[in-house]
C-alpha cells in the first residue's frame, strides 16, 4: 500500500527517505503532513530547546565514592552515588 519516498530535508537540505512503515505509522495518528525535516535536524530542533541539566559532585556516604548528582547536595542528608542507591532500594523490598 504503501511506498517509500525520498523527501528533502527543509532545514539542511539532504535527502532522506520517508519509509512506507513511517507513513503507515502517520496515518494511524491522523498526521496528514509529510515529515519536512531529516531525522538528525529533527533531533536537533527537539532537543535545542532544552537547557543543560546542572550536575553535582559529592561524596557518597556509603562507600565514601565520588556521586554526580542533578542537585546541589546539603551538609544536613546523606548522599549516594548511583550503585549504592540501587542496593539500598533493593533492600527495602
Amino acid at each position: 500500500m504503501y511506498e517509500d519516498k525520498t523527501l528533502v530535508c527543509k532545514e539542511c537540505g539532504n535527502e532522506f527517505v520517508f519509509t512506507a512503515g513511517e507513513q503507515e505509522f502517520y496515518a494511524e495518528k491522523g498526521f496528514t503532513n509529510e515529515p519536512q525535516r531529516c531525522k538528525a535536524c529533527r533531533d536537533a530542533r527537539k532537543s535545542s530547546g532544552r537547557a543543560e541539566r546542572q550536575t553535582y559532585t559529592a561524596v557518597c556516604a556509603a562507600c565514601g565514592g565520588e556521586a554526580t548528582i542533578p542537585f546541589k547536595p546539603r551538609e544536613d542528608r546523606p548522599v549516594y552515588c548511583s550503585e549504592c542507591f540501587a542496593k539500598m532500594k533493593e533492600e527495602q523490598f
